[in-house]
């Protein structure tokens, strides 16, 4: 298998990796042949899961532009990926340049693309840590450098918290950050569910055993289980809602159905 010359060498290039599968369905050029299978082999049960992706990239976009609007200009984005074009700084950017992003990511093929895109970029930076390990993540040169925790930040999950299994406890993670957060602060989150998903869950369901098999469980939760990651925070209209309906730039029914899967919120820390 030829490694290409962006890949750092410590990676196994035979193992997929959810990050570059979803690098994959978003149409970016950082994913080997292993990843281009797996993703092929979900999207025979779930065609629409490009269309999930790009409404979790659009949900973003909106968020981060709002985060600006609200006076936040101070992003950390935990379980980052691999960066395509629009990615948090460049969005935060346009709406202010003076916006400082950390990014964060275990996958050591996003750290090393993040670190290479952001070369030469002094109000970004990436961590490599994990989401389950909240004081890593907090206590890390990068954050202190660039993120002043005493002003408000805005904490990005996005399609993130549903790798992290039950056993390892997300609510308790998302609280810890929570709690080193200064008032004003925002949680923008989205999770996938099978509430929502235009299929039958038992062909959902095929998709979500594609992400078993290669050990990157994938977690779907109801509405009510995402809900209580927002508990500590008032919600921001209109509440945790399908992705297309969280104040859209366009009408909601000319989405694809597919991008109604799982849920997306804004809350604010008091």
């Amino acid at each position: 298998m030829e490694r290409p010359a962006w890949a750092p060498r410590s990676i196994d290039i035979s193992v997929p990796s959810v990050s570059r599968m979803y690098d994959y369905y978003l149409g970016g050029s950082h994913n080997f042949e292993v990843d281009r299978e797996a993703a092929r082999k979900a999207m025979e049960f779930m065609p629409g899961l490009p269309k999930i992706m790009q409404a979790n990239r659009a949900f973003m976009r909106r968020a981060v532009r709002f985060a600006v609007d609200e006076g936040v200009t101070q992003f950390l984005d935990i379980g980052s990926g691999i960066p395509t074009f629009g990615n948090v700084h460049e969005v935060a950017r346009a709406a202010d340049p003076g916006a400082r992003v950390v990014y964060v990511d275990h996958d050591p093929v996003a750290v090393a693309h993040s670190r290479a895109v952001l070369e030469g970029d002094d109000g970004t930076d990436v961590v490599a840590a994990d989401l389950r390990k909240p004081r890593e993540i907090l206590d890390s040169p990068e954050v202190r450098r660039l993120i002043d925790l005493n002003r408000p930040v805005a904490l990005l999950l996005v399609a993130i918290l549903h790798f992290v299994e039950d056993a390892d406890d997300p609510y308790a993670a998302v609280t810890e950050l929570r709690e080193a957060l200064a008032p004003g602060s925002l949680l923008v989150l989205t999770h996938a569910s099978y509430e929502g998903i235009p299929l039958p869950p038992d062909r959902a369901e095929g998709a979500v055993d594609v992400y078993k098999d290669i050990r990157n469980p994938l977690i779907m939760r109801s509405r009510e289980e995402i809900a209580r990651f927002f508990e500590g925070y008032d919600m921001v209209e209109p509440g945790l809602v399908p992705m297309p309906q969280w104040r859209p730039d366009t009408a909601p029914e000319d989405e694809d159905p597919y991008a109604f899967s799982g849920f997306a919120g804004v809350g604010r820390t008091a």
